[in-house]
């Protein structure tokens, strides 16, 4: 992927940690801006309608929707994705 901030390119290995940060500026790897369903124009910033909304977009966060920009996002599992659009529907 490369930073959105920088354009640095940064190779990622498994999984974006909260604590991960481009090699070239700094900034944080895990937060909206670096999220493949950013978008200043939808809903809150993001083109995911089930993400709580996160108030600073260049700050890593634990949203549990966060794809890197730039992947396709592994295997979908439309059982467990429908489970989990259920459960956040459905929160107390």
């Amino acid at each position: 992927m490369n930073c959105a901030f920088c354009g640095g390119k940064v190779n990622l290995e498994g999984k974006v940690n909260k604590n991960d940060t481009c090699l070239h500026c700094g900034k944080d790897l895990r937060c909206c801006k670096q999220c493949k369903f950013y978008d200043p124009h939808s809903y809150n910033n993001c083109r995911e309608v089930l993400a709580e909304r996160i108030v600073d977009k260049e700050r890593s966060n634990f949203c549990d929707y966060f794809v890197p920009r730039g992947s396709h996002g592994g295997k979908i599992n439309r059982k467990q994705e429908a489970k989990r659009a259920l459960e956040a529907l459905f929160k107390k």
